[in-house]
C-alpha cells in the first residue's frame, strides 16, 4: 500500500468502529488525512483491535518515524559523565526508555491532535499503547502522583515507555509539589533499573499543561538525577530532553 492507501484503510476502519458514515475525508489532502487519522486514534477508547489493522498501522507509523529521523545515543556527547542534554522530538530517540508526562488516568490524551507530550507519544506508538495502559490500570481511575509504570514502546524507536504523573500546580509551588516532582524522577529511574535498562530520556515533567515553573522544575530534575546516580552503582545514563529553547537554555546553565 502507498501511504495514502494506508491512511484510507485506517481511517475507514476507525470510522466504522464509531459507526460514522462521513465520507468527506476521501478526497482530502494527505495532510488532512494524517490529521484525521491521529484525531481518531486520540479519541478511540482502549480496546483490542484486529491484527490486519495493526499491521497496516504499524507499517504506516514506522515509515513516519523513519522520515522524521531517529537519534541514537552514540551521536550525542555527554555534558558530564552519565548525563546528556538533547533538544528535539522525544519520540525519535532510540534509547532504552523515554519518559511520558502522563495524566493520572494513564490512558493518554483524548484531545484530538493536542500538542502535549502524552498525545505525541501515544500517537506515534499506536493504539496498542492505550490498550496496554488500560490493562495495567485495571479498575483504578487514577494513578498516584510521583509514581511510574512501564509499557512497551510499540512503534517508537525506544524499547520502553516510563509513564509518570507529575504534580499539577494550582497557585504556588508547595514543598509537597517539589517532593512529588523529585519522586517522579526517582520512580522512573528505579523502575528502569528494575527492568535492566541503562539509558533513560526525561521530558520536562509537569512544566507544560501542569504549570510547574520551568526553572524550578529543571533544578529539581537535575538534583534528583544527580542524587540517584551518586547513590546507585548501575551506570544509568540520563538524557534531559528539551523541546523549547527556554528549557534548553535553563538546562545548559544548570549543567554547566
Amino acid at each position: 500500500m502507498t501511504q495514502g492507501q494506508q491512511l484510507d484503510y485506517l481511517i475507514s476502519y476507525l470510522l466504522r468502529e464509531r459507526k460514522s458514515e462521513d465520507k468527506n475525508w476521501i478526497s482530502g489532502r494527505i495532510e488532512d488525512k494524517q490529521r484525521l487519522f491521529r484525531s481518531l486514534m486520540n479519541l478511540r477508547p482502549p480496546a483490542p483491535i484486529d491484527r490486519e489493522f495493526l499491521e497496516v498501522q504499524d507499517e504506516y507509523l514506522q515509515n513516519v518515524a523513519a522520515k522524521k529521523g531517529i537519534t541514537r545515543m552514540e551521536t550525542m556527547s555527554p555534558v558530564k559523565p552519565g548525563v546528556y542534554l538533547w533538544q528535539g522530538d522525544i519520540t525519535t530517540l532510540a534509547v532504552d526508555a523515554i519518559v511520558n508526562a502522563a495524566n493520572s488516568q494513564m490512558l493518554g490524551c483524548f484531545v484530538p491532535c493536542h500538542n502535549c507530550i502524552d498525545n505525541a507519544i501515544h500517537s506515534a506508538a499506536g493504539v496498542q499503547l492505550r490498550w496496554e495502559c488500560a490493562q495495567i490500570m485495571g479498575q483504578r481511575l487514577h494513578y498516584p502522583t510521583g509514581e511510574a509504570m512501564i509499557t512497551k514502546a510499540y512503534n517508537l524507536p525506544c524499547r520502553y515507555i516510563l509513564h509518570t504523573v507529575g504534580p499539577v500546580i494550582q497557585r504556588e509551588v508547595t514543598d509537597r509539589d517539589r517532593a512529588l516532582l523529585s519522586r517522579c524522577y526517582h520512580s522512573c529511574l528505579e523502575l528502569a533499573a528494575a527492568h535492566g535498562l541503562k539509558t533513560v530520556a526525561f521530558c520536562c515533567i509537569s512544566t507544560g499543561e501542569f504549570h510547574f515553573p520551568n526553572e524550578l522544575a529543571a533544578r529539581i530534575a537535575v538534583q534528583s538525577v544527580s542524587d540517584y546516580q551518586q547513590k546507585a552503582s548501575n551506570g544509568m545514563e540520563v538524557i534531559f530532553n528539551v523541546f523549547k529553547d527556554v528549557d534548553r537554555d535553563i538546562y545548559q546553565r544548570l549543567l554547566g
